[in-house]
Parts: structure tokens; sequence; C-alpha cells
């Protein structure tokens, strides 16, 4: 196990450690299949956030897909090694924090992958409230959500009622399936899940 003198994942620099001493291990190594058959049966490409985008290869597959797909990390270490590893949709890799990133158009999509769970709970509703603002109604929140409880993480783990109740006040789930290639740090408690973002009331 390396040795790490950053202890907070709400800094760039705990990131930054784990990139730099290569020590990634909710890091799949290519595109899940869940994403994969999303896209397949997709109608149309769509614009694409992805938060905490770590190495980079979902934003190669949707890019090379068709979609206008932009990647975001706040981990210098993260951005550097995915822009070497995503050809040539480097300059869509862009060193930003979620809470302040502000999209050129409208999303259709903000996908999930070990961002939420990277994140200390007490951070959970300003992740929620942050994906309800930057999706216009109709549009998808899409991903892996981690179920459990790991108090010591990361990965944070979140009881399936706590995730309904941060997302149901503006968003509805449409899809959800069996995660068929979990990492061992996720293996039976993760699950691909489709969220469309409703209207707010007046």
């Amino acid at each position: 196990m390396p040795e790490f003198s950053r202890r907070d994942p709400n800094t760039p620099q705990f990131w930054d450690e784990r990139f730099e001493q290569d020590f990634t291990p909710w890091d799949l190594g290519g595109v899940p299949q869940a994403l994969r058959d999303f896209v397949a049966r997709d109608s149309a490409p769509r614009t694409v956030l992805i938060p905490g985008c770590g190495n980079g290869y979902e934003l190669q597959f949707l890019s090379d897909a068709g979609w206008d797909a932009t990647a975001i990390d706040f981990s210098t270490a993260a951005v550097s090694r995915a822009r070497a590893l995503v050809g040539p949709w480097a300059a869509r890799v862009v060193e930003a924090d979620f809470f302040s990133w502000q999209p050129d158009q409208a999303l259709g999509l903000i996908y999930e992958r070990a961002f939420l769970c990277a994140l200390p709970p007490a951070m959970r509703p300003q992740v929620a409230a942050r994906y309800a603002a930057l999706l216009p109604p109709g549009a998808l929140l899409a991903g892996f959500f981690f179920f459990g409880s790991t108090p010591k993480g990361p990965p944070f783990g979140i009881a399936r009622a706590e995730l309904e109740a941060l997302l149901t006040p503006h968003f509805a789930l449409v899809e959800e399936g069996d995660v068929v290639d979990s990492l061992p740090v996720f293996a039976g408690q993760e699950r691909w899940m489709v969220w469309e973002r409703l209207g707010d009331a007046n």
C-alpha cells in the first residue's frame, strides 16, 4: 500500500497523490458494458459532462461515438493522465471544479462514475443540487451508483433510500440494471441507473 500524506478527498491534492502513485482501485481500465449498451440503444448523440473523469476512457468512447463530451476533474494529475490517454480528444479534458464549472451549451447527460461516492457523505446534497442545476428538464443523469456502508472511504457507499431522497425532488428513475463488470471495490454493491430531470414546479 502506498503512503499518502493527504486525507481529505475534498481537495485536489488528495487525488493528485493517488494518481501520481498509480493507486486507483476504482479504475476499470476501460469502458463499462452498461455504458456501451446505453449508447448503442440511445436515439441520438447527447451533450455530456463527465465529472471526476479520472483517466478519461469514457470521454474517448463517447467522443468516438459522435457524442459531444466534456470531461472535468479538479486533480491536475488526473487531467494530465487523461489528456495523455484520450488521443485526439485531449482538449475536451478540462481542469475544473464540478461546483463552479459552466457548460457552453445545454447538457443532455451527466455521466456518473465513482464521482458521488468519491466525496464525503456531507457533500451529497451539494452534488445532487448541482446535478439538478446543470441539467434541463428531460436531460439524464446516468451511470453507476455504489450502495453500501463504507464510512472510511472513498469510495463512500450510500443507502438506496438516501439516494432516492436526494434525487427524487428533481429526477425520476427511468432505467435500472445489474452491473456485469464491477471492480472488486464495488462488487455486488453497484447498480446502473438512469434518472430523468423533471421540470421544476412553479
